[in-house]
């Protein structure tokens, strides 16, 4: 069994890297993976050298070639609505099942006390799994978005030093003609640090209500993270007006959509030019593979037609950053998952074809995210950056892809983690309410 040093200084010997998520390190590479040593100092990457060139006086570890990543960055959570599934179960399976069964537990459930243990069940996962940056939308229709706006916060400072953690507000987007609603949330998201986001859909009067969000982001310095065209109805297709209500209101902070899965229904004229929109407009995208497989195009008795994921390849070439991330974990809207980054990367390479060549896609779970959420100092191997880093049993691609990698080992500042996940017979007494 390897065995990580646990000194001040130590080296990790012979790493299989991918040269994508290692800025400045230049080596030959095979399918974007390249060989090196790294030396750890203090809790920091000192250095990062070919392979086979780290003093020989430093204590080390050989790691045979095992592949080396900087920990995970998980850009679109719901740690909020988490691991409900066995109190309020969504028996269809599809969209308006979920957001049913959502509704009646968050009516039921969702006090303080409630909140604080599932998020907190829901980071202690992600955290042995190897997420070390986190963004999560909380559902904030009043008066829930007090309740859990201050569970978050509580959170966020209890898990600074393991989870970088980020809130969205969740909310339909007619919900900003409800002026005493909008105002209150507006003043809870800033106070706490967060994003507005909303949920858009076809309405007479969309442009309307995207300027009113756009405005109000901007007056008061926020950025913006929408969940947008969940849906397979090739005549819902919010996103091209959401590019050009960036541009239109010339809004100069981030602007972050989910989902965008008709976009995939669309004639290639249409889709090309909604693209060239977002792009334009340098709105970054993320795609949820995992739910959108499970909840699009789901019908009783009839296999899927389609795999309800947006147009990945398309908007990359187009030059919009675009990555992958969990989604939701154990509730209504999907009932796997374990906000494991690993799961999530192998799923969407198979689901998207994100490989032939694999050579950067490791930047969709690592840096690419990271630098969505402007915190570039996040989901990267290079010098100086905390050694934060998961070291993997599979030295290859078909190595890394065809196993879970459950025997994974986490370094935080350089030292190992008690990778033991949470046991869900703690969240019994929830679930009996």
């Amino acid at each position: 069994m390897l065995k990580i040093p646990r000194t001040r200084r130590f080296a990790l010997r012979s790493a299989t890297l991918p040269i994508a998520v290692t800025p400045g390190f230049e080596s030959a590479a095979k399918e974007g993976l390249s060989s090196a040593d790294l030396i750890i100092a203090e809790g920091s990457i000192e250095a990062v050298l070919p392979a086979g060139s780290a003093p020989d006086d430093i204590e080390g570890a050989d790691l045979q070639d095992r592949m080396v990543w900087p920990c995970f960055t998980d850009m679109h959570t719901h740690i909020d609505k988490g691991h409900i599934w066995d109190r309020e179960p969504n028996p269809s399976g599809d969209f308006d099942g979920a957001l049913q069964a959502v509704r009646a537990d968050r009516e039921a459930n969702w006090n303080a006390d409630d909140v604080a243990t599932r998020m907190d069940f829901s980071l202690r996962c992600a955290y042995a799994h190897g997420t070390n940056l986190l963004r999560t939308h909380i559902d904030s229709l009043a008066p829930q978005h007090r309740i859990s706006f201050e569970v978050f916060s509580d959170m966020r400072a209890r898990w600074k030093d393991r989870i970088s953690l980020q809130a969205v507000a969740l909310f339909p987007i007619d919900a900003v003609d409800d002026e005493a609603y909008f105002d209150d949330l507006v003043e809870v998201v800033a106070a706490n640090g967060g994003l507005l986001g909303g949920v858009t859909h076809i309405l007479p009067d969309l442009e309307r209500r995207l300027d009113r969000l756009f405005q109000t982001a901007s007056d008061r310095g926020l950025d913006v993270d929408l969940h947008v065209d969940e849906t397979q109805d090739v005549n819902i297709l919010t996103l091209a007006s959401i590019a050009e209500a960036k541009m239109r209101n010339k809004f100069e902070g981030a602007v972050t959509v989910g989902h965008c899965c008709s976009l995939a229904r669309q004639s290639e004229d249409r889709a090309n030019a909604t693209i060239e929109k977002v792009a334009e407009a340098g709105i970054s995208i993320v795609s949820l593979p995992m739910c959108n497989m499970y909840l699009q195009d789901r019908h009783p008795g009839r296999t899927p037609r389609s795999r309800g994921v947006t147009l990945f390849h398309e908007l990359k070439a187009a030059g919009v950053p675009i990555a992958v991330a969990s989604d939701n974990t154990r509730d209504p809207f999907y009932a796997y998952g374990d906000l494991d980054m690993v799961e999530v990367f192998r799923e969407a390479v198979r689901i998207a074809h994100l490989d032939h060549p694999l050579d950067e896609t490791a930047k969709i779970i690592t840096c690419l995210p990271a630098d969505i959420l402007q915190a570039p100092e996040f989901g990267r191997i290079q010098n100086g950056a905390t050694a934060d880093l998961v070291v993997f049993n599979a030295r290859n691609w078909s190595e890394f892809l065809s196993r879970p990698q459950a025997d994974r080992i986490i370094l935080r500042n350089g030292m190992g983690i008690d990778r033991c996940l949470p046991d869900y017979r703690e969240l019994d007494p929830l679930m009996k309410g």
